[in-house]
């Protein structure tokens, strides 16, 4: 799935209630990632980054997720003028200092009005990733992200935040694919095969968690 930018379209004007600042990319990051634009080494251009399960309690990773974040808050004209302005307020609360203030280098406006203005709002970035459900064994990349402008390669990791949390969807995944591992290898030890070669092993796992988890994501 690649992400990219295109030829500059203006972006309209929004009127109304002000913008939700959890479906604000410039504002969807850690707090340390807001100042690393400033400590890149001089003449930094390009940002390549990867995603993997360095391990865990099984050697193969279901993957699932990422495409439901890429559509959510990274496809299409994702940066306006009203979520810069948003974001700079809300970073000038937060890293302001009782005695020294604010330094207004810290947050990086310039660069995402560029995204705004030249880019037509449109996020500069190109990721490749595996199909959604691709069994990978761990230690493998997952998918890659890497920028497509050079005066944005600060760009690729302010993203990894948001982007990261995909491993919450391959974790369940993953999870239920070893649980169904488990019913298929005693269904069969258990003299049971006929179960199995109509299908019903698939829904011997009942999910009653929707009504337990703390948002529709989980």
């Amino acid at each position: 799935m690649g992400v990219c930018s295109s030829s500059p379209v203006a972006t309209p004007a929004k009127v109304g209630k002000p913008e939700d600042p959890f479906n604000n990319i410039c504002m969807l990051t850690d707090s340390y990632k807001v100042t690393h634009h400033l400590q890149y080494p001089p003449g930094t251009t390009k940002i390549y980054s990867y995603f993997e399960c360095r391990g865990g309690a099984y050697k193969e990773v279901c993957f699932f997720g990422l495409q439901y974040f890429l559509k959510k808050y990274m496809v299409g004209q994702v940066v306006t003028m009203e979520k810069i302005d948003q974001a700079e307020a809300y970073f000038k609360q937060h890293f302001s200092h009782p005695v020294w203030g604010y330094d207004e280098k810290i947050f990086n406006r310039a660069a995402w009005e560029y995204i705004a203005k030249d880019l037509g709002g449109y996020l500069p970035v190109t990721i490749k990733a595996v199909p959604e459900g691709t069994v990978v064994p761990y230690k493998n990349v997952l998918f890659t992200m890497e920028n497509t402008d050079p005066k944005c390669f600060w760009l690729t990791n302010y993203l990894e935040t948001l982007l990261v949390q995909v491993w919450y969807p391959t974790t369940v995944c993953t999870q239920s694919r070893e649980q169904k591992k488990v019913i298929e290898r005693y269904l069969k030890e258990t003299g049971t095969p006929d179960v199995i070669e109509n299908g019903l092993h698939l829904f011997k796992l009942h999910d009653f968690g929707f009504r337990g988890v703390s948002s529709v994501e989980s």
